[in-house]
C-alpha cells in the first residue's frame, strides 16, 4: 500500500438547532480535510450529539435526547456517505447512540468510503457513565475494515485502553486503528492517549486519536470536553523518537494532518530495535483474543 495523508479532528460539539446548519458545518469540515490532502478523516467520540440540539422538547434531557436523535441516523449516515464519494475521501464518522432492535442503545462508529460503502464498528467496553447514567449497551462483533488505504481498526475512546482488543484487530492484519474519543477532564485525555501510545509501541503500527474539545453546557451528555487530536506511531526506526506523528494543541479545533505509511509499519516489524509485535507470545502465558470479523469497504 502506498502512504496517504490522514487528518484528525480536534472537533467542538455546537448547539445546532437547524439540520441545514449541521449539514453545512459537516461538509465544511470534510471539505478542509480533502484541501489538505486527507484520504482518510476522523471525527471523534459522540460528535453526533450536537445533532440532540434539534429537538427542542427533549434537549435537556439525557435519556429523552438520546432517543429523539434516532429520528435522525438514517440522515447522518446519507450525508456522510455522499461526502465520501463527493471527495473521494474515507470518512470515520462522529459515533452517536443507535438503537438497536433489542431496544438497546449502542455507541457506533461509521467508517465510510469512496465506493460508497459503510461499516460499523460498535464500542466494545462502556465507561461507567455509560453503564450507570446513559445505559449504553456493550457492542459485538469487533471488526477490521479493508478499504483502498489498507485493512483498517476501530477501537472507540475507552476499547483503546484494552490490549487484547487492539491486538487482536492487529493480528487480522490491521496495521491502522482509529480511536476516536470524547473525554470531559484531563486525566481521561491522558488515559485514552497513554492507551493509543502503547497499542502503537506493542503492536508497532499507526494509532489515530481524535477529540472533542470545548464546551457544551447545553447538552447533558457532554458538558465541556478536553482533548487533542494526535497520530501515533512506536518509537522506533523510522518514527519519531517518541512515537508522535502529529499532535494538535490541547483544546484547540481544527484537523491535524500526517502521513501514515504502511511501509514504515513492515519495516519497524522487521527491522526495528525491537520486535514488540513478534514477540507478543513471549510473555509467558495463553491469551484467547476476541474474534475479528473481516468487512470489505472496497
Amino acid at each position: 500500500m502506498t502512504a496517504f495523508t490522514l487528518a484528525t479532528a480536534a472537533y467542538p460539539v455546537e448547539q445546532l438547532i437547524a439540520w441545514d446548519d449541521y449539514a453545512v458545518k459537516i461538509a465544511r469540515w470534510v471539505a478542509e480535510a480533502a484541501d489538505g490532502g486527507a484520504k482518510l478523516a476522523v471525527f471523534p467520540e459522540y460528535a453526533g450529539m450536537e445533532l440532540t440540539a434539534q429537538d427542542a422538547a427533549s434537549v435537556e434531557d439525557l435519556h429523552g435526547s438520546i432517543a429523539a436523535m434516532g429520528a435522525l441516523v438514517e440522515r447522518v449516515d446519507a450525508l456522510h456517505a455522499e461526502l465520501a464519494v463527493r471527495y473521494g475521501i474515507h470518512l470515520c464518522a462522529g459515533s452517536l447512540p443507535v438503537r438497536e432492535d433489542d431496544g438497546v442503545f449502542r455507541n457506533h462508529a461509521r467508517l465510510f468510503a469512496p465506493s460508497g460503502k459503510m461499516g460499523t464498528q460498535r464500542k466494545i467496553v462502556m465507561t461507567r457513565f455509560e453503564r450507570e447514567i446513559w445505559n449504553i449497551g456493550a457492542g459485538s462483533p469487533l471488526h477490521v475494515f479493508d478499504t483502498d488505504l489498507g485493512r483498517i481498526g476501530i477501537a472507540i475512546c475507552y476499547d483503546v485502553e484494552f490490549p487484547l482488543l487492539v491486538r487482536a484487530q492487529a493480528e487480522a492484519g490491521a496495521t491502522l486503528i482509529l480511536a476516536p474519543s470524547a473525554t470531559d477532564t484531563l486525566h481521561g485525555y491522558h488515559r485514552v492517549r497513554v492507551g493509543a501510545q502503547a497499542r502503537a509501541l506493542e503492536n508497532q503500527c499507526y494509532v489515530v486519536q481524535a477529540s472533542v474539545v470545548g464546551d457544551a453546557e447545553w447538552t447533558p451528555s457532554l458538558g465541556t470536553s478536553h482533548g487533542a487530536a494526535g497520530i501515533y506511531g512506536p518509537p522506533d526506526l523510522g518514527f519519531p523518537a517518541d512515537g508522535v506523528v502529529a499532535i494538535g494543541a490541547m483544546d484547540a479545533p481544527g484537523w491535524v494532518f500526517g502521513e501514515i505509511d504502511p511501509d514504515k509499519v513492515a519495516r519497524v516489524r522487521r527491522e526495528g530495535s525491537v520486535f514488540n509485535y513478534r514477540h507478543w507470545d513471549e510473555q509467558g502465558a495463553t491469551v484467547t483474543l476476541p474474534v475479528v470479523e473481516v468487512v470489505d469497504l472496497r
